[in-house]
């Protein structure tokens, strides 16, 4: 197990108070908190060798070395073949809208995509505005109402070989469900067609090794990993050279370069590294890791992710007993005890007489922040019925959240 004080002394903003008490993140689905390696690695280059890319004088220098080190320490994360195969941008959506273009064009009308409700609409609303454009058939799978899983049967169904995109997310980030990423994708690959996941919420519960999955694609946002704001995407090599990439003349024509249009926030890949820094730190001091990977630090950074998926399995167990122990409570996903491995510490509730968005109000005032609303699961909500009277409450827990934490915000509830 994790020792709670010294994870969270990595962590600047976890000594915050509010109304004379320390201040709760319970909204880490949204965004997590950056340690402080991350914040000295931004402001190291800040100071040092802010600089733009290609430059022969020092500073840019330094800085394309810090670049080119936050392109393989986020290969080692994800277990990537080459440091060539990850490409940053703005976030994990505008990523996707671009990348949505660029497979569109290989697609033509009688080609077919299969897409889910159980996932962020950054994972559907660009492969169904791209169909449209194209004149792409849509298959969307459903989901079970009563676990918020997805409905294998469609998928089943769906799959043919016209199909030659599947898009889908590894958890949901409303509900916390993971859905069975290698067997849709080996299903996916049965008839020829692509495999293009959403890894955004599940990255900060997790470890994530890419050439396990067999993915052709996979999406995450650091700043969802104890990161600044980013985006990174990971593709096979050959895709990205194969691929046209919509970008100005003069750009780099390889991978990854010409995917990654105009300057990068060169600042926030610095911080990147610095994040990275932590999770091995972590991963040596807790870690335990089995398989094949790219690098000693990929070994130790998928030691780190197994050791936070080991400590947050107890903190969801509380959470989820906490939780549904409360009076006039709806929890949504799954409860079943045997099987919590298929779900993230990620709870979605509805208390009866309060809304949502009182909900988050009341916990607010009492310095614990969660999320009310849809958090762009608008498909999910719409189908569970709950969108119109304002979505779910959102409670995300994190690998430096603490049990003493968890019982807190089961007292406030209760007393509500």
């Amino acid at each position: 197990m994790l020792e709670p004080l010294q994870i969270r002394a990595h962590f600047p903003a976890l000594s915050r108070t509010f109304s004379g008490k320390p201040f709760v993140y319970f909204d880490g689905p949204g965004g997590t908190q950056v340690t402080q390696s991350c914040i000295d690695g931004m402001t190291h280059y800040l100071t040092q060798c802010n600089a733009n890319h290609g430059g022969a004088f020092v500073s840019a220098v330094e800085s394309d070395a810090i670049v080119e080190e936050a392109h393989t320490a986020m290969a080692d994360f994800l277990n990537a073949r080459l440091s060539s195969e990850v490409f940053f941008g703005q976030n994990m959506t505008s990523l996707t809208f671009a990348f949505s273009r660029a497979i569109g064009k290989t697609l033509n009308p009688g080609d077919e995509i299969i897409i889910t409700h159980l996932d962020h609409d950054a994972n559907f609303s660009p492969w169904r505005l791209m169909a449209e454009d194209r004149g792409v058939k849509v298959n969307v799978v459903t989901v079970n109402p009563a676990d918020c899983t997805l409905n294998m049967s469609d998928f089943t169904r769906m799959l043919n070989t016209n199909t030659k995109l599947v898009a889908f997310g590894y958890a949901s980030n409303a509900v916390g469900t993971i859905n069975p990423v290698k067997e849709i994708t080996r299903m996916a690959r049965s008839v020829g067609a692509l495999t293009y996941i959403d890894a955004v919420h599940y990255a900060p519960h997790g470890p994530i090794d890419v050439q396990d999955i067999g993915c052709d694609f996979l999406a995450c946002s650091p700043y969802k990993f104890f990161a600044p704001h980013l985006g990174a995407i990971y593709a096979r090599q050959d895709l990205l050279e194969s691929l046209t990439a919509y970008k100005v003349r003069p750009a780099d024509n390889h991978a990854p370069w010409k995917w990654e249009t105009g300057t990068q926030s060169h600042e926030s890949l610095a911080g990147l590294v610095g994040t990275m820094k932590y999770l091995e730190w972590l991963g040596e001091t807790y870690g335990q890791a089995s398989g094949h990977f790219r690098s000693d630090r990929s070994t130790i950074l998928h030691a780190a992710m197994n050791a936070i998926q080991s400590h947050e399995a107890v903190l969801k167990v509380r959470m989820l007993d906490g939780l549904m122990a409360l009076p006039r409570t709806r929890l949504y996903g799954i409860t079943d005890h045997g099987r919590l491995d298929q779900r993230v510490p990620t709870f979605a509730i509805r208390m009866e007489h309060h809304t949502p968005l009182q909900i988050a109000q009341y916990l607010a005032e009492r310095a614990i922040a969660v999320w009310s609303g849809n958090y762009y699961a608008l498909n999910l909500t719409e189908q569970l019925g709950v969108e119109d009277s304002g979505g779910m409450v959102r409670i995300g827990l994190a690998h430096y959240n603490t049990a003493e934490e968890v019982d807190r915000l089961l007292n406030d509830l209760s007393e509500l």
